[in-house]
């Protein structure tokens, strides 16, 4: 059933033209939760902020994501399920949810760092270009997250992990939750490669790009670790202290599988949550619901 309908977007437009100090007016009027975890003990978020570096694929569908309208659709009756407790964005995505009285009592996320655009030159150099620290406090949001990958042979890794280490440092000042994505990256030039960056996914490489992450910054009081779901998880679990959500990744074909690993990652006591996106917007079925209520029955 589609919740989102021409209304609700005509509504949204006239806000933004009309009256946008609103927008601000809305989410500092918001109820939030007491704490980051949910009923369920852990966290559990719907990650949407993948448009904003302009990476629009779901499965097969390039263009899946660039369905404004559809999207928010999505999103909102993602929301809307028992055991969801909040939600990762930027900026114009977290306005028009709260424009739709969709992040009432929910845990929000800010976006960061989104200027490694996917698929250009200059992707490693994840400058900040969303949320700053400062006005994620202002806002009421209850953290901000950031991408840091790490290219052995791009120099532009050494200015993201600075900001990102300014970006810890900062949000901690504030008392609120850094929620940092590591990945040790590199092109893929070799053998025909299409030169597009990719993430090592190695036990090694996720091991190693925690272990740099949760060192960033003058403190690591409020980091969390945003890591992928791979084999062998109880070596990435072993390389650390901080929390860990798991990341929810691409849409993959067998859901089933990609459900069993998650199910069996969350056995660990230091996973605390889940963070994913495409994976439960854009399920093999379609049904978002089925896949949301499947996820949060595995926490």
């Amino acid at each position: 059933m589609t919740v989102v309908d021409t209304n609700a977007l005509r509504r949204i437009v006239e806000i933004r033209s009309t009256r946008p100090g609103h927008v601000a007016e809305l989410l500092a009027q918001r109820s939030r939760p007491d704490t980051l975890v949910g009923a369920t003990g852990r966290l559990m978020l719907i990650a949407t902020d993948h448009p904003a570096r302009g990476a629009l694929r779901a499965g097969s569908d390039a263009l899946a994501m660039g369905d404004r309208a559809a999207l928010l659709d999505r999103i909102v009756r993602a929301l809307a399920r028992p055991g969801v407790d909040g939600f990762l964005g930027t900026a114009d995505l977290v306005e028009d949810l709260v424009m739709l009285g969709a992040l009432e009592d929910k845990v929000v996320i800010g976006s960061m760092n989104r200027g490694g655009l996917a698929g250009t030159r200059f992707e490693i150099d994840d400058r900040f270009t969303g949320y700053d620290a400062d006005t994620i406090a202002a806002t009421g949001l209850q953290g901000g997250k950031m991408l840091f990958r790490i290219d052995p042979e791009d120099p532009a890794t050494v200015q993201t992990m600075q900001s990102c280490a300014h970006a810890v440092g900062d949000l901690a000042q504030h008392g609120l939750m850094a929620m940092v994505e590591p990945f040790i990256s590199g092109r893929s030039t070799d053998h025909g490669g299409d030169g597009r960056v990719r993430n090592d996914l190695s036990t090694e490489a996720v091991v190693r790009s925690a272990t740099v992450a949760a060192g960033l910054a003058p403190t690591s009081a409020h980091t969390w670790l945003k890591l992928p779901v791979i084999e062998d998880m109880e070596a990435v679990l072993s390389a650390t202290t901080l929390p860990v959500l798991l990341l929810g990744g691409e849409v993959g074909p067998d859901q089933g599988a990609q459900f069993a690993a998650w199910s069996k990652a969350l056995s660990s006591p230091m996973v605390r949550g889940m963070v994913v996106g495409r994976s439960l917007l854009f399920p093999p079925d379609g049904n978002v619901e089925a896949a949301v209520d499947a996820t949060v029955e595995m926490m």
